[in-house]
């Protein structure tokens, strides 16, 4: 069987908040989408980072007021 798609899109503006390891972008159709992971070094660091143990949280924030929207 064989399936033939004919596709025309046009972008005018996207906007893409955050892309993180594991986020998949698919504009159109696709028969399979195969993994990919890339490792960059963009700032030149040549030794690994010095870890330090996160500290607990001691203040407690209180939740900002909550403002009605327009009608």
């Amino acid at each position: 069987m064989s399936i033939i798609i004919h596709q025309s899109i046009s972008i005018y503006l996207i906007k893409i908040g955050a892309i993180t390891n594991s986020s998949v972008l698919q504009i159109g159709s696709t028969g399979s989408i195969q993994a990919q992971s890339d490792i960059y070094n963009t700032g030149g660091y040549t030794e690994p980072v010095q870890v330090a143990e996160a500290e607990a949280a001691t203040e407690t924030t209180e939740a900002p007021p909550l403002v009605p929207l327009a009608p």
